[in-house]
């Protein structure tokens, strides 16, 4: 057997193996027009080799957003460089659909793509290879790990019962957000305390199953109350929080008094017994002369209890003395 033939053979398997790889594989030239085109890409995109041949891969792939892919590789063809890009900077280049079962959550393939120079015999870069690899698996098992990592979160900072910040988390909330005001004493922010009167009274006669369908109902008064900038949550027991990122006294006072009425208000229905009830704020803005967070809690947690002392269902901004 001469070398052309051997060389002929060898060509011949190279083909066939490049055919037969689980990667997509495509050449194009200087000017993006496809010159290879792999089985790869043959199945996954429903266009046959002969039918894109020459063609300007702008035109084959109209999603693809001609002005970013040409920045992209353009130093492949001045530099001679590789280019590479993973599904979490651009999900795909190539919109194939995904016809993994296992990985039937995604309605497309993600893809780690590779543009490398394909170098002449006299040094020229005229081509470049592109290469695609179907990464679906490894992205929708990633995303689905990040989403519970989230969510683990979530649960680690929200209160069962309400659904509010638990008081682990509300407290960082607080200390960041003195922190930022002793960053700029001009960013105003106020805290609100309040508690449900006589909540044991609820509890002993009507239960505790009552006691914690009224503790759900002021949560989600609270909620409906707050702004998106507003942090809310329990702080024990029957007690609440609120900080108003960005309110001054006057503005909190508005926003405890319209929170009171609000419950005032209310009937909680439980087991076909009507339960009304009512709670008593402590209003405490940020001043100076807070040494730290806990001194601000202080502050609205003795406001509270002077409106407890002055008959309940009441708002109480914090004083001096």
């Amino acid at each position: 057997m001469n070398h052309s033939s051997i060389d002929l053979q060898e060509f011949h398997w190279m083909m066939g193996l490049l055919q037969t790889l689980d990667v997509g594989l495509l050449v194009l030239d200087e000017n993006y027009h496809i010159c290879l085109w792999n089985s790869f890409m043959e199945n996954h995109s429903g266009k046959q080799a002969r039918s894109v041949q020459g063609k300007s891969l702008f035109e084959v792939f109209s999603e693809i957003q001609e002005g970013w892919f040409r920045q992209k590789t353009r130093s492949v063809f001045l530099l001679k460089t590789q280019v590479y890009t993973n599904w979490e900077q651009r999900p795909f280049i190539f919109r194939f659909s995904n016809y993994r079962p296992i990985t039937g959550r995604s309605d497309f393939m993600y893809q780690n793509v590779s543009m490398i120079p394909l170098t002449s015999v006299n040094g020229e870069v005229k081509h470049m290879g592109v290469m695609v690899y179907d990464v679906t698996d490894v992205a929708v098992s990633r995303k689905a790990l990040m989403t519970a990592n989230q969510e683990l979160e979530r649960l680690s900072r929200t209160d069962q019962l309400t659904q509010l910040y638990n008081r682990g988390y509300w407290e960082e909330c607080l200390v960041r957000e003195f922190k930022r005001w002793q960053r700029n004493q001009s960013l105003q922010s106020t805290l609100v305390m309040f508690d449900i009167d006589h909540f044991k009274r609820v509890n002993d006669t009507y239960g505790h199953q009552a006691g914690d369908e009224v503790i759900r109902v002021t949560a989600s008064a609270l909620r409906q109350q707050l702004r998106e900038t507003d942090i809310g949550g329990r702080y024990g027991g029957e007690e609440f929080t609120a900080i108003l990122v960005g309110a001054d006294a006057e503005g909190a006072m508005i926003f405890a008094e319209r929170l009171r009425a609000d419950i005032e208000k209310k009937t909680v229905l439980h087991e076909g017994v009507e339960i009304r009830y009512t709670i008593s704020l402590g209003v405490a803005p940020v001043t100076l002369g807070l040494e730290d967070t806990k001194a601000w809690i202080e502050r609205a947690d003795k406001s509270l209890y002077r409106s407890k002392e002055g008959g309940r269902n009441l708002v109480t901004l914090y004083a001096p003395g």
